[in-house]
């Protein structure tokens, strides 16, 4: 049997930031926006004009963390929020909303981190951007 393997392109990528940026454009939100690949390694990184500029390393780790794990960083602050430290000690855990791994064909090929507003709204952006490449495959 032959497996194969999906992968987020920068052609993808280049999608998703599209759409992450319509949205935070919409809201009048100054973010940055990260895309890594299924190794975590960082494929688009975008700074919207106005974003503060340790959103870039918040965004890169948040996007990180979505992929290493696979799963959204929102986990992780719920899990610290109920108390539940232990979870700090993890290596590659961000608890912070905001970053989201990209399934595609139930394949995990990659992640969106955003950073720069309400960790709400950032996962929010990032969900517009996933939904953006989603609609198109």
């Amino acid at each position: 049997m032959t497996a194969h393997k999906l992968i987020l392109t920068l052609d993808d990528a280049k999608k998703i930031a599209a759409g992450a940026e319509a949205e935070a454009k919409q809201n009048g939100w100054p973010v940055v926006i990260a895309i890594v690949d299924d190794g975590g390694h960082l494929l688009h990184l975008q700074r919207l004009d106005g974003t503060q500029y340790v959103s870039i390393q918040v965004a890169i780790e948040k996007a990180r963390a979505a992929i290493a794990f696979r799963r959204p960083t929102k986990i992780w602050e719920e899990n610290i929020a109920a108390g539940h430290l232990r979870y700090l000690n993890l290596p590659g855990t961000l608890p912070i909303e905001g970053g989201l791994p990209v399934t595609v064909d139930n394949q995990f090929t990659g992640a969106v981190g955003v950073s720069g507003v309400r960790s709400h709204q950032d996962a929010q952006i990032a969900q517009a951007g996933i939904d953006v490449l989603l609609s198109n495959k």
